[in-house]
């Protein structure tokens, strides 16, 4: 049950704010200013999901820079208010398009409008898209597209600018209820796939867990037929062996309803009805034996030298074959106890390491690392005392066209598209593996060497 729901920009405005109960007891009168105070006196930009201030409990996500905040002061599930906060989300990007505060102020009707269906008197009823769509009347505001003859309204100093106008360029982020047309017709599909490891200090792994799940978003309004053809050595299961090549296994998987699974079995094929905006169509999880290589191995080497710190060489190699690559990489290494200063040499120019007032870590940040390639960086740490030991590394990327399951799609077909003298649709496919938790850890440091010793010789 949610008392109030508001969503607020990055430097504290407020955009929208419901309040569904008018609970005259609330101790707070103004919660987004309490809420965001209490977020930005936070160290670092990890702010708690859940947070108790002045008697609410604040449950909040953060997307596109924006803070989508639910309280409640009953005893109500924190993980469901989770779960509705990152649906509403998802719509909003359905039905508005790209999150941003200019195009919330202008779909405001719209979006106040989707709250009202979506809750009562601070209950959830529906987050379904197809039910919402048939509910809300409000057009969609789409952004304006740019054009040369717009140039002459744009002014130096606090006016629109030429990006502000720009249509979005991810056809997955148009409104889902814009006159599209024909041209206009297209379909997503989204292997995502979400990566835990724990590696050891010799790079074996303690811990492989994948977690993955098809995401479906269908901007055609007639809802035909879809067929998705898997891998045909997809199986679930240790017992079950299917094919003749690399087996593509799953330890656990479901689907979502709107699934005809009568194919599946025998073909290894998905019949879908799609409904109008994004559908999650399958999930899965893989545990421990992944048929990839894990995707990045740590070398650390550690020494003193002569001034008395302690040289940490870091050697960041990526396993993943030539034609793949990762982006977006960020090494954290949490510095040890009683280290005062930290120096680097990074093996590039395009590295940028850092460690951020009030935190105690190296941010090892690297734009790009292709498959087979490494990258090096050396960090002089020095402690008045020798570290006992190193906290393990965590690592963030990106892996654009990698699924680490194996997972393939065979074929992409839309019954009875195009028709006679008709192009079908066009179908866009994406594969994309993100790390949820990268741990390396590390040996001890070596004890710093004895000061020498000057013998007397005897006379």
């Amino acid at each position: 049950m949610l008392s109030q729901l508001f969503i607020l920009s990055s430097k504290g405005d407020r955009l929208l704010h419901r309040d569904f109960r008018g609970d005259p007891s609330d101790p707070i009168t103004d919660v987004a200013d309490v809420f965001y105070r209490g977020v930005t006196a936070l160290p670092g930009d990890q702010a708690p999901v859940f947070m108790a201030l002045g008697g609410l409990h604040f449950v909040h996500v953060r997307h596109s820079g924006l803070y989508f905040v639910a309280t409640t002061t009953a005893e109500a599930s924190p993980f469901t208010l989770v779960e509705f906060l990152n649906r509403f989300v998802s719509l909003l990007r359905d039905f508005c398009g790209l999150l941003s505060e200019k195009n919330l102020g202008e779909n405001f009707a719209l979006v106040s409008e989707l709250l009202e269906e979506m809750l009562d008197y601070g209950y959830i009823q529906s987050t379904a898209p197809e039910v919402l769509r048939s509910l809300t009347q409000s057009p969609p505001v789409s952004p304006s597209p740019f054009s040369l003859l717009d140039l002459g309204s744009i002014g130096l100093f606090g006016a629109d600018t030429q990006r502000s106008k720009v249509a979005p360029g991810s056809a997955a982020t148009r409104p889902l209820g814009t006159p599209r047309g024909e041209q206009g017709e297209e379909l997503f599909v989204d292997v995502l796939e979400r990566l835990t490891v724990v590696l050891a200090p010799n790079g074996t792994p303690l811990k492989v867990d994948v977690q993955g799940e098809m995401r479906l978003k269908c901007y055609i309004p007639n809802c035909r037929e879809l067929r998705l053809g898997l891998s045909e050595e997809f199986c679930v299961g240790k017992a079950e062996l299917r094919g003749y090549g690399t087996q593509v296994r799953v330890d656990e998987v479901s689907f979502h309803p709107c699934v005809n699974l009568e194919e599946f079995e025998a073909q290894r094929v998905l019949r879908v009805t799609p409904p109008q905006g994004e559908v999650t169509l399958m999930r899965y999880q893989l545990l421990d034996d992944v048929p990839t290589p894990l995707p990045f191995r740590l070398y650390p080497h550690m020494e003193w030298d002569p001034m008395g710190r302690l040289r940490l060489h870091l050697k960041l190699r990526c396993d993943l074959p030539p034609n793949n690559h990762a982006i977006n990489i960020r090494l954290e290494l949490p510095l040890p106890k009683g280290v005062t200063s930290v120096a680097q040499e990074l093996s590039s120019p395009d590295q940028r390491a850092e460690v951020p007032p009030g935190s105690q870590c190296i941010q090892w940040d690297i734009p790009k690392c292709r498959g087979g390639a490494q990258v090096g960086a050396i960090f002089k740490l020095r402690s008045p005392a020798p570290p006992p030991a190193l906290p393990p590394a965590a690592a963030r990327f990106e892996l654009p066209a990698v699924t680490c399951s194996g997972l393939r799609l065979r074929f992409l077909r839309l019954a009875g598209g195009g028709g006679a003298g008709q192009a079908p649709p066009p179908r866009w496919l994406r594969y994309v593996t993100h790390s949820d938790s990268y741990v390396m850890r590390m040996e001890a440091p070596p004890p710093p060497p004895l000061p020498a010793q000057t013998s007397r010789g005897s006379q």
